[in-house]
């Protein structure tokens, strides 16, 4: 299937500078760029950064970042489902997973995050795809952020909502191991219904729940 990547970028003021906002960033790009070091919530940031190269270089792969200068401050990561997560078992060429957000400590309260993730959607780009997301509290950053579990997942959904995204139930042991997990979902508007009810064998093993 065709995935639409158009490029866009916008800045915003930030201190006495700007902070740039661009996406989907081509892997040659990106290679320009470096890696701010608080980025380690998934792995130590030279790692991430070799990852994130990766993902650019991916047909369906598209990384959308804001950057300070020529420093990464902060990414989201759009893919295919890892093979080993049952996400992938429908074989699926539309389903999409936001897969990672990530913003550097001394950034984070300007909503990069959200203004990151909007721009990932623009022109329809995603529009003939489901788009999804697993929020796991033990991502979260808790302890920096002094918020509570609860509190997170709210701030979480709100930012998954700012994108049409949605809460969708599933019987996923992951997911379903605590009450604050949760499965986000964008349908978009061109995706055919057999997607949609491929999608829903996926999301639910025990049929008899949905």
């Amino acid at each position: 299937m065709e995935h639409l990547k158009i490029y866009h970028s916008f800045t915003i003021p930030y201190q006495d500078t700007e902070i740039v906002v661009e996406g989907p960033v081509s892997p040659e790009r990106l290679r320009g760029y470096s890696m701010h070091p608080d980025l380690d919530a998934f792995r130590r940031p030279k790692e991430q950064f070799v990852a994130l190269v990766e993902i650019a270089e991916l047909p369906e792969g598209r990384i959308i970042l804001a950057r300070h200068a020529e420093q990464i401050v902060g990414y989201v990561t759009f893919h295919y489902p890892d093979e080993l997560e049952r996400w992938s078992e429908g074989g699926m060429k539309d389903l999409i997973e936001l897969g990672a957000i990530e913003v550097a400590d001394d950034y984070r309260g300007i909503g990069l995050g959200k203004k990151m993730i909007r721009l990932a959607f623009e022109d329809e780009q995603l529009e003939n795809v489901i788009t999804f997301t697993t929020e796991y509290y033990w991502h979260w950053d808790l302890e920096k952020s002094g918020l509570t579990v609860w509190q997170y997942r709210d701030m979480m959904e709100k930012l998954m909502k700012s994108v049409d995204m949605v809460w969708y139930a599933t019987d996923d042991p992951e997911i379903c191991s605590h009450p604050a997990n949760c499965l986000m979902v964008r349908i978009g508007k061109n995706v055919p219904l057999s997607s949609v009810e491929k999608f829903d064998r996926v999301r639910f093993r025990q049929r008899f729940m949905y």
